[in-house]
């Protein structure tokens, strides 16, 4: 049963019910990914790590390392 099926099927359910529907597929993803991100951060903070801009460092150490290497190979 896809998503969209299970909303319906409690909507349905819902009405006969006469109870307030679902929120719909999608609604709160944002809330969510948002929630993940200050969690995070928190967690980063706590543990004595920068809050933000790991992943920018962390994929130009990544990137100075690959051309060090084609450097070196190109020598």
């Amino acid at each position: 049963m896809s998503i969209t099926q299970q909303y319906l099927l409690d909507s349905y359910r819902a009405r006969l019910h006469g109870e307030p529907g679902p929120p719909a597929p999608g609604r709160h993803d944002l809330d969510l990914v948002r929630a993940v991100r200050d969690d995070r951060r928190f967690r980063a903070v706590i543990a004595g790590r920068p809050a933000h801009g790991r992943l920018r460092r962390a994929l130009t150490r990544l990137l100075r390392a690959l051309t060090r290497r084609l450097r070196t190979r190109a020598l």
